[in-house]
């Protein structure tokens, strides 16, 4: 199977490459992406036998007369790492927003493990399996690591309200049960000796690993990440980096929306790329760094070829 792994190989000749791309700018993207793919790691998982655990339908999304998303379908195979990416306004951000409820698709469907997502509320599509993280960091800045990870866990209490409130034998059971977890969580991210310190004072980013940790709280089929290394610098990316494939090690599908090309064709099993809200390509990391489309579309097409 091709993967990764071959990205290193040199890209053809510029005669090859679209008429008119910025020698410099796609220099620059050529080092990014060929120190990414040689830092790529051996991939366990052969995704084109993967069972597809999430499925996305002819997705479309408008706002008013704008057409934001337009008959988008891709997959999610169970225990891969798939890349969301595409230049700004491709559409990333509205398909993950229609996919995880936050948006209403106008048409089109997300299919879990074979059932319909469209329409249910975003509390619901958590339980079942489909959590997120977002751009903006969005943590209760008051609150204790421990305490934000603890309420990514209330997602699967079963205790009721009346139960909570007179300490039930049950919701007993659970806080313990949860406070254990979200300790182990805060391990898992590498945070667990900042467990009592208030997520407003943790670094920017441990309180990425923290919302991270808390969207792992809901134990999800599919791990959701919303540009996870906005504003870090490069050692914080490698880290970054190092922190997904474990969380993939782990069990855990992951579906990453990310800007960093280094980033992402390093840690990525499949991409999908979007360009004005259309699906340019789907492919393995080596044959999306070698796509003329894709090329064009982050470098811009040259005016001779506008018409």
């Amino acid at each position: 199977m091709t993967d990764a792994r071959d990205a290193n190989a040199e890209r053809p000749a510029n005669a090859d490459l679209p008429d008119g791309a910025d020698a410099e700018a796609l220099a620059d993207l050529d080092v990014d992406l060929e120190v990414a793919a040689a830092a790529a790691p051996d991939r366990e998982i052969a995704v084109e036998v993967g069972d597809k655990l999430v499925e996305v339908k002819n997705l479309t999304v408008k706002f008013g007369g704008l057409l934001a998303l337009d008959d988008v379908s891709f997959d999610i195979k169970r225990g891969e790492i798939l890349g969301l990416i595409g230049p700004n306004g491709a559409g990333k951000t509205t398909c993950f927003n229609a996919m995880t409820g936050v948006y209403k698709p106008t048409s089109g469907d997300v299919l879990l493990e074979g059932t319909s997502i469209k329409g249910k509320k975003q509390h619901q599509i958590t339980r079942l399996g489909l959590a997120r993280t977002f751009q903006n960091i969005r943590l209760f800045g008051e609150m204790s690591a421990l305490e934000n990870v603890v309420v990514g866990l209330d997602a699967r209490h079963r205790t009721s309200v009346p139960g909570a409130l007179v300490r039930s034998p049950r919701h007993i059971r659970e806080e313990k049960s949860a406070i254990e977890r979200g300790m182990a969580l805060l391990e898992f991210v590498g945070i667990a000796d900042l467990a009592s310190t208030a997520s407003r004072q943790l670094p920017y980013g441990y309180q990425r690993r923290l919302e991270i940790a808390r969207a792992l709280a809901t134990d999800p089929k599919v791990l959701c990440l919303d540009e996870p290394a906005a504003g870090f610098n490069p050692a914080e990316k490698e880290d970054l980096m190092d922190l997904i494939r474990t969380i993939r090690a782990d069990g855990y599908t992951v579906l990453l929306i990310e800007h960093d090309m280094r980033l992402v064709m390093g840690v990525t099993d499949r991409i999908v790329v979007l360009e004005f809200g259309r699906k340019l390509a789907d492919d393995v990391p080596t044959a999306i760094r070698n796509d003329q489309r894709v090329i064009a579309a982050y470098l811009g097409e040259p005016e001779d070829d506008v018409a």
